[in-house]
Order: C-alpha cells, then sequence, then structure tokens
C-alpha cells in the first residue's frame, strides 16, 4: 500500500483531533499540514510498507504531529487548560487520544512519548480539571428528542445550564437571541430539512460562542477544502467524548477572552 493510500483515512481525524486541541480550524489545519510536509522531506517517519488493516501509519502520523507542536513557530495549543485551569502539561492531549479518538493508553502513551502511569495520571487529572470549568449557558440544536434529552442531561449533570432547545434553524436563532448562550451544540441536519450549519454561522455573526457540530457523517467536514467547524462530535456518541469536547471548547473560550482582556 502506498504511503498517500496508507494516510489518508487517517487525516479527517488528526484534523479533527488538531483542530479540537488548538480551537480553530484554521491553526489546526496548519500544524496538519506542517505534519504533511514534514513526511514528504523526511517519510523515514513513518513506517516503511503497510497493510490495510495496519495502525503503525496513523498512531506514526499522531507521534509526528506531535513532534511538530514542538517546534513549530506558533502558539503552544496548551496554553488554553493549562493556564487558566489546574490542568497536567499534556492532560487535554491524552484526554481528547483516548476519549476522542479512541487511542488505547498505551497507543497514547507512544504517540506523546510518555508512560501509560504518566497517561493515566494525566487523563484522571484532565477529567477533574474539565469538572471545575465555569458554569454556562448551552443552547441545543437537535431534531431527535431522545438525543437532545441525552445532550441535555450530559450538559446538566457537568453543572452547566441548558437554557434552550431548538429543532430547526429558524428556532435556533430565535433561541438563541433569547437565551444569549455561551456555547451551542449543533446537529447538521434538521428537523425541517434546515442546516444547523447554517444556524450556527448566523448565531454567530450576533455572538462570540464555541459551537460543537454532532453528525454522522463527521469527514464531510474535515476536508480542509474550505471553513469547517473546529469542534466535531460523531454519532452515535459516547456521553464522555461530549464531556470532553465540551470541556476544551470552554476552555478554549476562556483563554481567548483572557488573551482580549
Amino acid at each position: 500500500m502506498s504511503m498517500r493510500a496508507a494516510l489518508g483515512p487517517h487525516l479527517p481525524p488528526l484534523r479533527r483531533y488538531a483542530r479540537a486541541l488548538t480551537g480553530a480550524q484554521r491553526r489546526g489545519d496548519a500544524y496538519v499540514r506542517l505534519t504533511l510536509e514534514t513526511i514528504l522531506i523526511e517519510p523515514e517517519h513513518l513506517p516503511g510498507s503497510y497493510s490495510a488493516d495496519d495502525k503503525r501509519p496513523k498512531l506514526a502520523l499522531f507521534r509526528l504531529f506531535h513532534s511538530v507542536l514542538q517546534t513549530a513557530e506558533l502558539p503552544s495549543p496548551s496554553l488554553p487548560a493549562t493556564e487558566i485551569y489546574d490542568m497536567p502539561p499534556g492532560g487535554m492531549e491524552a484526554l481528547l487520544l483516548t476519549v476522542v479518538e479512541g487511542f488505547s493508553l498505551a497507543e497514547t502513551a507512544f504517540i506523546l512519548d510518555e508512560t501509560e502511569e504518566v497517561i493515566a495520571g494525566q487523563v484522571s487529572r484532565a477529567k477533574a480539571a474539565i469538572a471545575e470549568t465555569i458554569r454556562s449557558r448551552v443552547l441545543i440544536i437537535e431534531d431527535e428528542p431522545l438525543i437532545a434529552m441525552h445532550l441535555e442531561q450530559i450538559v446538566e449533570d457537568m453543572g452547566h445550564e441548558v437554557s434552550g432547545m431548538a429543532m430547526t434553524h429558524e428556532d435556533a436563532t430565535i433561541r438563541a437571541h433569547e437565551v444569549l448562550p455561551e456555547l451551542v451544540l449543533a446537529d447538521i441536519q434538521l428537523a425541517d430539512g434546515s442546516s444547523g450549519l447554517d444556524a450556527a454561522r448566523e448565531i454567530l455573526e450576533t455572538f462570540d460562542v464555541p459551537v460543537i457540530f454532532i453528525t454522522a457523517y463527521p469527514e464531510r467536514l474535515l476536508t480542509g477544502e474550505r471553513p469547517e467547524p473546529a469542534y466535531l462530535v460523531t454519532k452515535p456518541f459516547k456521553a464522555e467524548t461530549v464531556i470532553a469536547t465540551i470541556g476544551q471548547a470552554l476552555m478554549a473560550r476562556s483563554f481567548k477572552r483572557a488573551e482580549t482582556n
């Protein structure tokens, strides 16, 4: 299998991870691009041969990405968590890799060049830090009642307030102006055929808040070819995936506000 064929399926999850870690599509994609450029110049970073079910290319790709993070002349993506919250260095990286991207502790240890014991401790402390995130008003845009109720329960269990629920683009924009959300969870396809993406874009014209998109087809929003979301959760989702993504989004928001004050 060629290098291009081996890496292709792993680029969408790497983009998702990079965007969540840095809090922005443009910044995350820039790190991914630098990683790919490094591979072109130094292909020895990847194993020499591959099979269709070989995990080595993905692990090597994520490991190289973190090596690029250490050397690239871009702001550190760890600042939002480590400077404002009691987050261990590498904690958010370890949490996102294990909970959102589904790597094992051993695989995450390889990617971050740490021991499994260190990774386990980082994940535990990261979860504790997320539990301390500032209470926020959350708008949920979801047309499936059971999924909306599940998200509501997750948000409330985290200590946040679900200040509004909406099932359509029009309803979402109306509710946003009523409840003044500090975080938005949005499905892509809504009840009347309208778009959660369009609803979020309209809301962002007025409110500077993080938006987490929830979709069964994340690869469609991880091409790197156009403006795309920074935060994506894949359906069907696990509660801990939503919790980790909410925590990172709110931490990044706090850091952004601290920078501008």
